[in-house]
């Protein structure tokens, strides 16, 4: 038995970011999938993981995580030794890393977030994508990926010279909107373009990928 479980659903994002980092580090896992269509995330036993309701849950051991963030943040320090560094011992590199995570969480993610929804999520439920949403969203986007242009025209990475959570962070959104008509906001950037294609080409990104496959 792994001591380590995810619980979630592979259409969120949100597990994927915890699926991700778990293949970074190769680290044995139990991924439990949670059937949202059926209400699971809202009944007790999943509520005993995670009391907002909302996927993904994680365990280590006697360990109960929520908050996909939350989560690879631990997996980074926890397990430092192992896979991919995703963290700097140094605090000064470390702190320009956590300035591009907030940036993730608090800039890009929830405009990019809006667009899954409207141009990922919608018509694979059937539903019809609100145009004037997707407009708006993809104009604050651009302003969002011009800073990163800037960023990565000085560096490889957001964090610094190297692949790091703050990347990381980014690779379910992105997946999402590169079949979709907001591509173009990445593909006309050229430094952004580079960036998107390296993290999303990486094998542990691939393992999510083909695991979406599977399911």
């Amino acid at each position: 038995m792994a001591a380590i479980k995810a619980h979630g659903s592979l259409i969120s994002t949100a597990t994927n970011r915890v699926l991700v980092i778990l293949y970074e580090k190769e680290l044995e896992f139990e991924f439990v999938s949670v059937d949202m269509s059926t209400g699971e995330h809202k009944k007790d036993h999943f509520l005993s993981l995670n009391p907002f309701g909302q996927v993904p849950a994680f365990e280590d051991g006697d360990l109960k995580l929520f908050e996909s963030r939350a989560i690879t943040k631990y997996v980074a320090y926890e397990y430092a030794s192992k896979g991919t560094q995703l963290i700097h011992q140094d605090s000064k590199k470390m702190a320009i890393t956590l300035v591009w995570m907030e940036v993730e969480a608090q800039q890009y993610d929830p405009v990019a977030s809006k667009l899954v929804w409207e141009l990922g999520i919608k018509p694979m439920l059937g539903m019809v994508t609100d145009k004037a949403i997707v407009e708006e969203n993809e104009a604050k986007l651009a302003k969002v990926l011009d800073v990163y242009e800037n960023r990565l025209a000085h560096s490889k990475y957001l964090g610094g010279d190297c692949f790091t959570l703050a990347d990381l962070h980014h690779l379910p959104t992105l997946q999402y909107l590169l079949g979709t008509q907001s591509q173009k906001l990445f593909d006309s950037r050229p430094h952004v373009s580079a960036w998107v294609a390296d993290i999303t080409a990486r094998p542990a990104w691939l393992k999510v990928q083909a695991l979406r496959k599977k399911h």
